[in-house]
C-alpha cells in the first residue's frame, strides 16, 4: 500500500515540481508558521559576545592549521598569505550580505531560508545541502587534523602514529583515526546537552586560543628570516594563478561566521547583536589568519614546509622541540572549539531543512528541555564520525571549497535581488518580461535553431567538396548562396 501511495505520488512528479520549486515563504511565515514545526522553542541565552567568540572560534582552528602548510606548499608559495588576504576580501563582502539578512529573517536557517524566501524551494534545498555537504566533511577533516597536532602535543612527529593502518582498503581511506571519532562523540554528547553551556566552553578556549596565536606570530616575526620569502623562485614561485587558486582553497577556512547567523532563534535582541558577531568576527580573524600565514613563511622557505601540522613540524625543524609541543598542543584547543561551532551551525541547518519538509520532519525537533536540535545533532555527529575514520584530508578539501563559494555565491545574489528587483518592480513588470521571453524563446525553437542548423550544414558541405577537388588544379570558388528559410 505504501509502494502503491508513492509511485502514484511519483507520477504526479512534473506538476508539484512546476507548483514546488518556485514556492517561497515570507519571512514572517518563517519566523512564525515554520518554526513552529520544531515543537519546542530555542532557548534565547547567547549575548554579542557570545556570537563574537563563537565566529572566531569557528574560523580560527581551521584555516591556519590545516590549509596553510598545504597551499604554502603546493600552490601560493610565500604568498599564501596574499590568498588569504583576498579570500578575507570576499568573506568579508559576503558577511556583509548574512548581516543584512539575519536581519531580515532572523531564523536558525542561515542561508537555506535567505535563499528559500528569496528564489524559492528548490534553490534554498539545493544550497542547504551544499551547506550540509559542507560541513560533515570539513569537520570530518578537521578531525583527522586534531589527531596529526594532538599527537605532536605529545612529542610524536609522524602524523599518523595515532592511527590504524589497515591493509586492503584503498589508499586515503586505510588509515583509520580513532581520537577524530572520540572527538566527534564528545562534542556531540556537550551540543545535546545545551547551547549557553557548550557556548561558554568555546569562549574560554577561543581566548586561550588567541593568545596562542600571538605567540606564534610574535615568534615568527622575531625569528623568521625576510630571505626566506623570495628564496628560493620568489615570493609567488607559482605565479598569479598560484595565488589565486590558494586563495579559493583558504576560502573554506571562513565558513564559520556562517554559523553565526544559525544562532538566531538563541539570541537576545537578534536584529542588532548578529552584525557584531558576523561581521567583527570575520574582521577580527581575517588579520590573524594573514598574520599567521606570513609568520610561517618567514619560519622556513615554502618548498620546506611540511604539509600535515605544519607549524608544529617547522618549530621543530628549527630545533624548539618544546615550542612543537606547545603549538600541538594549542592547535588541538583550536581545532576542538572551531569543531564546536561548526557542530552547533550543521544541526541548526538541518532542523530547518527539516521544518520545511525537505528531509524527515523528525529532524526538526526540538527538545522541550535542553532547547537544542537533539536529533538532527545525533544524525549530523555520526555522519561526521564515520567520515572521519576513514578519509584522509586531501580527498575532502577542495570539494568543501566548492560547496562553500556556491553558497556564498547564491546569497551574495540573493541580496541583490531582494533589494533591486522585489523592493523596486511590480508585478506587471515581471508579467511582461515572461511574455517577452517566451516569445523570443519560443522563435528560437521554431525558426532560429533550425536556420542555423541548415546554414552550418550547408558550409560542411562546401568544405568537403573543395577537399576532395584536385589540389593541383587551382580552384576558383564562386559566391555560394546560402538559402535560409
Amino acid at each position: 500500500m505504501v509502494l502503491s501511495n508513492y509511485l502514484n505520488s511519483l507520477s504526479k512528479t512534473p506538476q508539484k515540481l512546476k507548483k514546488r520549486m518556485l514556492a517561497t515563504w515570507t519571512p514572517d511565515q518563517e519566523l512564525n508558521k515554520v518554526r513552529l514545526r520544531s515543537g519546542a522553542d530555542m532557548k534565547r541565552k547567547l549575548t554579542w559576545y557570545d556570537l563574537v567568540a563563537l565566529g572566531i572560534g569557528g574560523m580560527l582552528g581551521v584555516g591556519v592549521f590545516v590549509t596553510t602548510g598545504h597551499v604554502a606548499r603546493k600552490n601560493a608559495g610565500p604568498s599564501v598569505f596574499i590568498s588569504y588576504i583576498i579570500a578575507a576580501v570576499s568573506a568579508l563582502l559576503s558577511s556583509l550580505c548574512y548581516t543584512e539578512f539575519s536581519v531580515d529573517v532572523p531564523v536558525a536557517g542561515g542561508a537555506f531560508s535567505y535563499l528559500r524566501v528569496t528564489f524559492g524551494e528548490f534553490v534554498g534545498y539545493f544550497a542547504g545541502a551544499n551547506i550540509l555537504m559542507e560541513y560533515v566533511l570539513s569537520n570530518a577533516a578537521v578531525s583527522r587534523s586534531f589527531t596529526e597536532y594532538l599527537s605532536c602535543a605529545f612529542g610524536r612527529n609522524d602524523p599518523n602514529s595515532w592511527r590504524i593502518h589497515v591493509h586492503g582498503l584503498m589508499q586515503g581511506y586505510n588509515m583509520l583515526d580513532l581520537p577524530a571519532v572520540a572527538l566527534i562523540i564528545v562534542l556531540t554528547i556537550c551540543l545535546c546537552h545545551s547551547t549557553k553551556e557548550s557556548s561558554m566552553l568555546n569562549l574560554i578556549m577561543t581566548v586561550f586560543h588567541v593568545v596562542f596565536f600571538g605567540f606564534i606570530i610574535i615568534a615568527g616575526f622575531c625569528n623568521g628570516k625576510v630571505e626566506n620569502l623570495i628564496k628560493p623562485g620568489g615570493i609567488a614561485p607559482y605565479g598569479v594563478r598560484g595565488i589565486v587558486d590558494g586563495a579559493a582553497i583558504v576560502y573554506f577556512s571562513y565558513i564559520g561566521y556562517d554559523t553565526v547567523s544559525t544562532m538566531a532563534e538563541e539570541i537576545r535582541n537578534p536584529s542588532k547583536t548578529l552584525p557584531v558577531g558576523i561581521v567583527g568576527s570575520v574582521l577580527i580573524v581575517s588579520v590573524l589568519y594573514c598574520l599567521m600565514a606570513l609568520s610561517l613563511c618567514l619560519l622556513q622557505p615554502y618548498n620546506m614546509i611540511p604539509e600535515g601540522a605544519s607549524f608544529s613540524a617547522v618549530f621543530e625543524l628549527m630545533g624548539w622541540k618544546w615550542a612543537s609541543n606547545v603549538v600541538g598542543a594549542g592547535a588541538s584547543l583550536g581545532i576542538v572549539a572551531s569543531q564546536l561551532v561548526a557542530m552547533l551551525g550543521q544541526a541548526r541547518y538541518l532542523c530547518v531543512i527539516g521544518r520545511a519538509r525537505l528531509v524527515p520532519s523528525w529532524l526538526a525537533k526540538v527538545h522541550p528541555t535542553t532547547g537544542t536540535p537533539l536529533n538532527a545533532t545525533i544524525v549530523l555527529g555520526i555522519c561526521q564520525a564515520s567520515i572521519a575514520l576513514f578519509t584522509e584530508l586531501n580527498i575532502v578539501i577542495e570539494m568543501i571549497s566548492i560547496g562553500t563559494l556556491l553558497v556564498f555565491y547564491l546569497v551574495s545574489n540573493a541580496l541583490i535581488y531582494r533589494r533591486y528587483v522585489i523592493l523596486t518592480l511590480k508585478m506587471v513588470a515581471y508579467k511582461r518580461f515572461g511574455i517577452w521571453a517566451g516569445v523570443i524563446t519560443i522563435f528560437y525553437v521554431l525558426y532560429g535553431v533550425h536556420s542555423t542548423y541548415h546554414a552550418e550544414e550547408i558550409l560542411e558541405m562546401v568544405v568537403v567538396d573543395n577537399v576532395n577537388t584536385n589540389s593541383s588544379t587551382q580552384q576558383q570558388i564562386t559566391k555560394v548562396e546560402i538559402q535560409l528559410f
